[in-house]
């Protein structure tokens, strides 16, 4: 009786049982998921992201900045490309260029010398102490 019983269960409720397919599917978008899904998947890394990002401040800055300072940088910026116009043209096209001297203007002085090289330029930003050196070679 038991074993009647146990085939009778296997077999009748069998027939009744179904499966079904097992599908994987991504959720990432780059991994072939749906693509409206990367504005979720973002805003849920934002939110778990502990971390500060250190050069966020300097982000936020150049968006917050003073537009004297941004004319003064632009300036500064203007002047630095009208001497390094001024110094090829005066290498390459025989141009009158700039005279060798010491240029103060700003934060910056400009010390501009011939050498047997060519053209010094050495440029000193007097707020930072930061210099840099170009030489124009003869050619």
């Amino acid at each position: 009786m038991r074993w009647t019983l146990t085939i009778l269960l296997i077999f009748g409720f069998g027939a009744a049982l179904m499966a079904q397919d097992f599908v994987y599917r991504p959720t990432n978008p780059a991994f072939g998921g749906e693509v409206f899904n990367h504005q979720w998947m973002l805003s849920n890394a934002n939110a778990q992201n502990t971390i500060q990002d250190p050069n966020q401040q300097d982000f936020d800055d150049r968006f917050n900045r003073d537009p004297l300072q941004d004319f003064q940088d632009q300036l500064n910026r203007q002047i630095l490309n009208q001497i390094s116009s001024s110094i090829i043209g005066n290498q390459f096209n025989n141009v009158n260029g700039i005279d060798d001297g010491t240029y103060v203007f700003g934060n910056y002085q400009i010390d501009v010398g011939t050498t047997g090289e060519g053209i010094s330029v050495v440029i000193v930003d007097n707020s930072t102490g930061n210099s840099t050196e170009v030489v124009v070679p003869v050619f």
